[in-house]
């Protein structure tokens, strides 16, 4: 039987990146500056990027070998039948220390004909922010396809852009077409669609290790870009204790918050689907008929699909991710 499974982070550097990852207790690779580690990806399919177990008995098999094996008792059997081999959803952790560049992701079908992949939706949960914190997340009101282009020449393109003030529990949807920036400051928590198809527009003027210019994807982001793209902010209060609450859902996947006091029962079995927990503050374990696992801040778990019952007790709050009917 199946039990709940932890992955080995993959830590990518990046020139914006900073050293909260590492503070969490995550391992950077001796060949990696530990001071520009901007992203954790905690369960991810992207091929060639498949998470590695880090637990139980399936310890060092990857995400896809073990996909291939226990199919819809992993994954669940209507998420097997769509997805096949490739796990639908990608967790990340994401630590700003400088701001990310200006870029805009394709969708599904543009990914499909460019890339043969999917697009790139995200949901971003802010854990902590600075004061003073911010992201850009789409164009102003009224802004045309001539004022874009006027900026791109001047360099400015931010100044399109809605500038959004953040703090800790912010939650943030950005659809695939949604030009956008995360902010110095941030830590957060990012759930997308599996794919790693990015097209920076602007970089700020940085250049690269060789004092060059970083590469641009204007062509490529052209035809990605909308407009008129809606996205969706909403400023979260404290979360009521030991209560599910739906933060997001969209035809793919459900998120919800769970502000854990204590010992809270959760019925999984309706769900026909594996879920994911991810811790944003705090500790807890959680428990299954076939294993328990303790999950701190910036730690992240899967219950698969044949597990029936979960047990949650301590004081945390976490993120539950499954994919939806």
């Amino acid at each position: 039987m199946l039990y709940p499974i932890k992955f080995r982070p993959r830590l990518k550097q990046r020139i914006w990146g900073g050293s909260k990852l590492v503070a969490t207790g995550k391992r950077a690779k001796q060949s990696q500056n530990k001071e520009r580690i901007g992203e954790s990806w905690e369960i991810s399919g992207v091929e060639g990027e498949e998470s590695v177990i880090s637990n139980g008995f399936l310890k060092n098999n990857n995400l896809q070998e073990i996909t291939e094996v226990y199919m819809g008792e992993l994954v669940g059997e209507r998420i097997y039948e769509r997805f096949g081999l490739e796990f639908p959803v990608l967790v990340k952790f994401i630590d700003a220390r400088d701001r990310l560049s200006i870029q805009v992701h394709p969708d599904d079908a543009l990914a499909e004909e460019r890339h043969g992949c999917r697009g790139k939706n995200e949901f971003w949960y802010i854990i902590d922010a600075e004061p003073g914190a911010h992201i850009w997340l789409g164009f102003r009101k009224g802004v045309t396809h001539h004022d874009y282009h006027e900026a791109l020449h001047s360099g400015e393109v931010f100044k399109l852009l809605n500038m959004v003030p953040v703090k800790a529990g912010d939650i943030f949807i950005v659809p695939a077409g949604t030009v956008h920036s995360i902010g110095e400051g941030i830590f957060l928590a990012e759930i997308q669609e599996t794919s790693d198809i990015i097209y920076r527009i602007d970089d700020w003027g940085r250049t690269d290790e060789n004092g060059e210019p970083r590469e641009l994807s204007l062509d490529l982001a052209h035809d990605a870009i909308d407009f008129e793209a809606s996205t969706m902010l909403q400023v979260q209060t404290a979360g009521l204790p030991n209560k599910v609450e739906e933060l997001f859902r969209s035809s793919d996947y459900v998120i919800d918050r769970i502000a854990v006091r204590g010992r809270l029962e959760r019925d999984v079995a309706p769900i026909d689907s594996f879920v994911i927990y991810i811790c944003t503050s705090g500790e807890v374990t959680i428990t299954t008929p076939f294993g328990s696992e303790r999950l701190k801040k910036a730690q992240t778990l899967l219950i698969p699909a044949e597990e029936s019952e979960v047990l949650i007790e301590g004081e945390g709050d976490l993120l539950e991710v499954y994919m939806a009917e």
